[in-house]
């Protein structure tokens, strides 16, 4: 038994919880990236904006939840994950209807990317222009083999519709990681210490196994709230 527990513990915090500044970053991004590359009428548009706003939303969301709701925590952050899940898909069907390419998981631009720690879109728009001014083509950087099966006609410069989507690609693929442990700790929190009802009954226990004999109760009250 936890000595002196609280009933309803330290919760919220988010904005210092990693996944949820990547996931913000991901959404202004996406912002950015639907305005200019995206028809605004279009579902689509919406669509993503709307993905990348509820990952950002739900992890929030989750984490006030989590003083009386461990349930509601990790259902809320499962939902954040999902809608990440649902956002990649959308930029990577962007980059397959134009016949663009995805970057492989060895790309060097990727850790490159993250190595720049970006914390608002303006810092990952400055790499996206500086990484289109060298122009530095995912062909370019292939052994002289991988290359000489490529046709000669295709340019090696990306563009930036590409850079933008892959650097996006590269952050969401970040803050999912996050959220998969974040889901892997809060699930096993679950586990071994159960939710609110389990957390009250504890509490319950030790102020009544703290009071003095004379003033117990002989009878336990049932609980009309559990």
């Amino acid at each position: 038994m936890t000595t002196n527990e609280a009933l309803i513990p330290k919760h919220g915090g988010y904005r210092k919880l990693k996944s949820f500044q990547v996931a913000q970053l991901v959404y202004d991004m996406t912002v950015r990236f639907c305005d200019r590359y995206i028809e605004k009428r279009s579902r689509t548009h919406d669509q993503m904006v709307q993905a990348a706003r509820s990952g950002v939303q739900n992890i929030a969301e989750g984490s006030q939840a989590s003083g009386t709701s461990k349930k509601t925590e990790l259902k809320l952050t499962s939902v954040a994950r999902a809608s990440l899940e649902e956002l990649r898909l959308d930029y990577q069907d962007f980059l397959r209807q134009r016949g663009l390419p995805i970057w492989d998981r060895d790309d060097p631009r990727r850790q490159e990317l993250i190595d720049r720690r970006c914390s608002i879109a303006d810092e990952v728009a400055l790499w996206v222009k500086d990484e289109h001014d060298r122009g530095r083509g995912g062909q370019s950087r292939l052994s002289g083999q991988e290359q000489s099966s490529i046709t000669s006609t295709k340019s090696t410069i990306p563009t930036f519709p590409e850079l933008a989507a892959n650097a996006a690609l590269v952050l969401i693929a970040v803050a999912c990681s996050l959220l998969d442990r974040q889901i892997a700790t809060q699930a096993k929190a679950f586990e071994t210490e159960g939710g609110f009802t389990e957390r009250l009954y504890r509490v319950r226990s030790e102020k009544r196994s703290s009071r003095p004999p004379s003033t117990r109760s002989t009878k336990s009250t049932p609980s009309t709230d559990d």
